[in-house]
């Protein structure tokens, strides 16, 4: 098995009970049990302690096997996070780069909204002008108006002194 696989659960499970209070109280019990076998002469002191000492060896070479495993796999999975932590560090940067062009499109753009402010108060300005003097051309056509009629006025009177006097 590869440390990117995962353990079976057997192993998991075993890893999890090793460091419980289970496992404490079970190997006491286990150890006490052996030194009242050996302390009662049920069984030969020598022999309980060979069976003792195999046993707790072989045990400390199954969980050292079993807690590299898990060690394994607790380190690939920090490999797994640290290559997802790169991966979203490049995303930010990326992100970070996206957002600067973006802010220099809005600054261009907002140059491009003064430009056309100062061309619309040049039109505005232009438009004011032409009504001043549409409205002195106005003003102008009145009063030209005015003394048309009053010329037309005067020059009626002149032509019926003048029919008058060609009468007389």
């Amino acid at each position: 098995m590869t440390p990117t696989q995962t353990p079976p659960p057997l192993v998991e499970r075993i890893t999890s009970w090793t460091g419980s209070v289970a496992s404490i109280v079970i190997h006491t019990l286990a150890f006490a049990a052996c030194g009242l076998v050996g302390a009662f002469g049920m069984a030969e002191w020598n022999t309980v302690l060979l069976i003792l000492t195999t046993a707790v060896s072989l045990e400390a070479i199954y969980l050292a096997l079993f807690i590299q495993m898990t060690m394994n796999r607790q380190t690939q999975s920090l490999k797994n996070v640290e290559e997802d932590v790169d991966e979203i560090q490049k995303d930010i940067d990326e992100i970070q780069v996206d957002v600067d062009e973006i802010q220099g499109d809005v600054d261009e753009i907002q140059e491009d909204v003064d430009e056309i402010q100062e061309d619309v108060d040049e039109i505005q300005k232009d438009v004011d002008e032409i009504q001043e003097d549409e409205e002195e051309e106005i003003t102008r056509d009145g009063t030209q108006q005015k003394m048309l009629g009053e010329i037309t006025s005067h020059l009626q009177a002149l032509m019926n002194e003048v029919d008058r006097l060609k009468k007389v």
